[in-house]
């Protein structure tokens, strides 16, 4: 027998954060996925997850519980690829320790990310976005937090773990005002920041005056909001929104909305893809051509070069009886 258990752990202390040193971020997807499945095979197979042997993450299992991802707990395609993708990396680690299991170990090697369709990335008007940030009680610490949030969310295009790891001395409102983060691959960038942006930012750090190693964006207790409390907000000061402008009751506003938004708008200001991808923290530039898809003015001006203009139409006419003949078949 071979036991799960000690190779669980090993995976997670020497390959995951000795070797790779992958971000927090990477350690939480990888644990969740893990429990997710333990909890399917206690489930299904009544086997307690200490219990476990390498066996029982058969092929059969693995593509069961990747099937219940889906039906029973209505995850999209692109989750169950990413707790896919976690599992196959256990089980390349898991092929150097036990060798003896090579032929199941490749056999889950082998279940295939489930292909699927890329829809046009959602994102919001101008208008709407004015009526999402007139929403927050400037008033009140907590709407000024909420309002310089969203502000920031807005304009710099941060992924919503950007936005929650931002410390005080991430933000430089001097000479060139921008804020720093740490993004996708440890990699660490730099956005420039707007004038409305640096006057809402200044206002609320008055409002909040604490350590420069303390979270931009805090709790009520001073600890750094969770990426489940920013989407919570977003979709509460949304659906407030909708009121004034009713086009946002039929959308579904996340983070990551925001987030598509901020690259909308650098697109319809002519600034170029590679920029934009550079602003968003893109490894590659295919990840930012989703954006020159959604612009559809882009498309309506390529259509006004190529269409012809007074052309009258020309219909094909055969010049042969039995090409006449052939059409009426």
């Amino acid at each position: 027998m071979s036991l799960l258990a000690p190779t669980l752990q090993k995976f997670f202390t020497d390959r995951l954060l000795t070797q790779r040193q992958v971000s927090p971020a990477t350690v939480a997807a990888y644990r969740d996925t893990f429990r997710l499945l333990f909890g399917f095979i206690a489930e299904t197979k009544k086997l307690a997850p200490a219990g476990l042997d390498i066996a029982d993450l058969d092929a059969p299992t693995i593509g069961a519980f990747l099937s219940y991802l889906e039906t029973g707990r209505a995850n999209t395609v692109r989750s169950r690829n990413a707790r896919l993708a976690a599992i196959h990396s256990l089980f390349k680690f898991a092929a150097l320790e036990h060798p003896e299991h090579a032929d199941l170990i490749s056999r889950v090697l082998a279940i295939p990310p489930k292909r699927f369709d890329q829809g046009i990335v959602a994102f919001l008007s101008k208008e709407e976005v004015e009526a999402i940030l007139s929403v927050p009680d400037t008033d009140t610490w907590l709407g000024r937090r909420d309002h310089a949030l969203l502000t920031v969310a807005v304009q710099t295009g941060l992924r919503v773990t950007e936005l929650t790891g931002l410390r005080r001395d991430d933000i430089n409102l001097r000479t060139g005002p921008h804020v720093r983060c740490r993004g996708k691959g440890r990699k660490q960038r730099s956005t420039p920041l707007t004038a409305g942006t640096v006057a809402t930012l200044r206002e609320w750090l008055k409002a909040n005056d604490t350590q420069p190693g303390s979270p931009l964006f805090p709790s009520r207790h001073g600890t750094p909001l969770s990426t489940d409390a920013v989407e919570w907000l977003v979709n509460k000061y949304a659906t407030a929104a909708a009121s004034r402008c009713p086009s946002l009751a039929n959308k579904r506003v996340t983070p990551h909305v925001l987030r598509h938004s901020a690259a909308m708008f650098l697109r319809e200001a002519g600034v170029d893809i590679s920029v934009i991808a550079l602003w968003l923290g893109h490894e590659s530039i295919t990840s930012t051509q989703i954006y020159m898809h959604a612009d559809l003015a882009v498309k309506q001006r390529a259509l006004d070069k190529t269409t012809p203009l007074e052309v009258a139409p020309n219909h094909y006419r055969p010049s042969d009886s039995l090409l006449a003949y052939l059409d009426t078949l």
